[in-house]
């Protein structure tokens, strides 16, 4: 699986995470009719996307994975695992924290406030780095891939040619004609 892909499925995830999270909240703050919960839970969310907007300014971003990035190994070969088999031994923990707190969350809309306001500020922090990953492949025309491994693990990548299969090459312009000499 694409790191790029990767990156930009877990900031999907963890959007839709947040907006569930925040839909149980609101609901059921709501029903119970508690308007402390309700305020505390906008207060929490306006500071956790503020938080996560300044977080995943670009110039972190592109430090957040210069290092990930610098470790990979260089192969000629792409993963065997399948890219979605991937992806899930990677993403079930964003699953089951949405589960526990989804469920939590019916019973203390306070649980289900914070754990959308903790999606919100990841989402947002990690938004610009699969555009620092495709910036360093584009420059160094590379591809990176997530290695098979546990999500309790660091992320280990592979680094293969990418030959710039997906995108014609810019052309030079031709050199300007040589001025003449005047009479």
């Amino acid at each position: 699986m694409l790191f790029c892909d990767l990156l930009r499925v877990s900031v999907l995830l963890v959007a839709g995470v947040a907006t569930a999270l925040g839909a149980v909240g609101v609901v059921v703050a709501n029903q119970d009719t508690n308007e402390l919960a309700l305020t505390f839970a906008a207060g929490w969310w306006i500071a956790a996307a503020m938080i996560g907007i300044w977080l995943g300014r670009p110039a972190r971003s592109a430090q957040a994975t210069s290092r990930l990035l610098a470790g990979a190994r260089t192969s000629t070969s792409l993963p065997s695992e399948s890219p979605g088999r991937i992806a899930f031994m990677r993403l079930w923990p964003i699953g089951a924290f949405a589960l526990l707190a989804g469920i939590a969350g019916w019973f203390a809309p306070q649980v289900a406030a914070i754990g959308a306001g903790y999606a919100i500020l990841i989402a947002l922090a990690w938004r610009g780095r699969e555009h620092a990953v495709i910036a360093i492949e584009d420059r160094d025309g590379v591809r990176f891939y997530v290695e098979p491994s546990s999500a309790f693990e660091p992320v280990k990548l592979i680094r293969t040619p990418g030959l710039y299969r997906d995108r014609a090459p810019v052309p030079k312009p031709p050199p300007p004609p040589p001025a003449e000499a005047g009479p």
